[in-house]
C-alpha cells in the first residue's frame, strides 16, 4: 500500500513539473517571433519544458524558449528586441520570469 501511495505522489509531481505556464504579454510595436509577425496587442504564451506556443491569428506558432527565473520581481513587462525586431526576451510583469527566445 505505502509503495502505491509513493508511486502515486511522484506521477502527482512529475505532472505539476511538466504542466503548461501560461503568460500575458502586450506587444506595443511590430515585432518577430521566429519569422512570424505579431502585430501590437495582447498575446497569451504558453511554456510546456523548452517550447512557447503563441497564437497569432487563430494559428498557434512555435518557438523555443528557456525560463529564466531572477531574485525580484518585475514592476512591469519589457520586451528585448534585435535590431531586426526579433524577439530575444520578454521580462513578465509580476513574476521573476524571463523568457529567452532562441531565433
Amino acid at each position: 500500500m505505502k509503495l502505491s501511495k509513493l508511486a502515486l505522489l511522484g506521477i502527482f509531481a512529475l505532472a505539476i513539473a511538466s504542466a503548461a505556464s501560461t503568460y500575458h504579454v502586450t506587444v506595443a510595436q511590430q515585432a518577430l517571433l521566429g519569422n512570424t509577425a505579431l502585430k501590437p496587442g495582447d498575446y497569451k504564451i504558453e511554456v510546456t519544458g523548452d517550447k512557447a506556443v503563441v497564437k497569432v491569428a487563430g494559428k498557434p506558432v512555435e518557438a523555443n524558449v528557456k525560463v529564466e527565473t531572477g531574485d525580484q520581481k518585475f514592476a512591469y513587462t519589457s520586451i528585448e528586441m534585435d535590431d531586426q525586431k526579433h524577439i530575444k526576451a520578454i521580462h513578465v510583469q509580476g513574476t521573476h520570469s524571463t523568457l529567452v527566445f532562441n531565433n
